[in-house]
């Protein structure tokens, strides 16, 4: 039987066995010594592994990410944290302009091989500068690699893999996935990067969702499980590349497509996906797709307007009514919504779940 351990212990565990493994890999980031080690992520490392391999660093943000990346070049596996991804936008002309492109370049006789661990997400009135999702953004990118492990298990090996991997990948985790638990093996695994994860079976619509957006449509099906409706969830672990065979051959099978994407509207994931399916699945489709996303705005730090800024399990509920033409099920869930977002404050981890799944 496996264990449960929580989803921060597996990216602990993930480091910890390939340090352990290849003296090549190291670690270095803003607060990766301290007490607290990155939400849990890296306490212990620097008392078994010496401050040569686990480093704290200045903010410096640009320059230390042409550190990581020369070294990388030179034959190091680093691993690279930023406690939240909008700090490390000071770095994106080392990472665009360099990192991503160096094995292209080279014309593949040279290789980045660097995880940058980037902190996403809301919570706790942290504001239109500390709680942004930006995955559209380097996937946008070609030469970058990004994934976004929902869950323990997928954490750890998708950690692996992407230190393992020979050129640049980000690895975007949510502050709200820290404390969940799963079952994860003790030993060694990988979770391949590019393969998406049914998660259920269905055959009346396809859910679609990464990262923390995967808990709340898991948490919108189960809401509908007396509703009579088939449902399909997928999530999809890594944003690029997108397993596109898994998402297509989902739509053609139920026709009907709803995407979940923890970030703005416009341009994003779930526009690349619903551009997919109108693409190479235009015939199959019964019902016009639907993108659940964050509004096109900047992200409010009061928590009186973040209650209206967020989706919850009960919109995405109300959408699956909809598209299955039950209007009047779908009021009656967004008004729960409505008067939940009155009522008390959402800007903190909802305690009805915390794992499995």
């Amino acid at each position: 039987m496996n264990r449960q351990i929580r989803y921060n212990e597996a990216i602990l565990e993930a480091t910890d066995l390939m340090m352990e493994k290849d003296p090549s890999v190291y670690i270095m980031g803003l607060g990766v010594p301290d007490p607290k080690g990155i939400f849990g992520t890296t306490n212990g490392l620097e008392k078994k592994y010496g401050p040569n391999r686990v480093m704290d660093m200045p903010t410096s943000e640009n320059a230390m990410t042409g550190v990581a990346i020369g070294s990388a070049i030179a034959g190091m596996r680093p691993i690279m944290t930023h406690q939240r991804v909008d700090f490390f936008l000071l770095a994106l002309d080392q990472l665009i302009n360099n990192g991503s492109k160096w094995h292209y370049m080279f014309n593949r006789q040279m290789s980045v091989p660097l995880v940058i661990r980037l902190i996403i997400g809301r919570g706790w009135g942290q504001g239109p500068q500390h709680s942004q999702s930006l995955q559209s953004l380097f996937a946008h990118i070609p030469g970058l690699k990004v994934v976004m492990p929902s869950n323990p298990y997928d954490a750890k090996g998708l950690l692996i893999s992407s230190i393992e991997d020979n050129n640049p990948v980000i690895y975007l985790e949510h502050r709200w996935l820290h404390g969940i638990f799963g079952d994860v093996p003790k030993e060694l695994y990988r979770v391949p990067i590019g393969k998406a994860k049914i998660l259920q079976e269905g055959t009346d619509i396809t859910l679609i969702a990464s990262s923390h957006m995967t808990l709340e449509s898991w948490r919108a099906i189960q809401l509908l499980k007396d509703e009579g409706i088939s449902i399909e969830m997928i999530d999809v672990r890594t944003i690029r590349p997108l397993d596109e065979d898994t998402i297509l051959s989902s739509i053609c099978k139920t026709g009907r497509l709803i995407v979940v994407d923890p970030d703005w509207k416009c341009c994003g994931l779930a526009s690349e996906i619903v551009a997919l399916a109108s693409e190479q699945a235009f015939s199959f489709l019964k019902h016009p797709p639907v993108r659940i996303t964050y509004p096109d705005r900047m992200t409010p730090t009061s928590w009186k307007l973040a209650n209206h800024f967020y989706p919850t399990a009960k919109h995405i509920a109300a959408e699956i009514l909809k598209m299955m033409n039950k209007p009047n099920r779908s009021k009656d869930y967004l008004e729960e919504a409505m008067k939940q977002a009155r009522e008390e404050p959402l800007d903190v981890p909802n305690k009805e779940f915390c794992g499995p799944f």
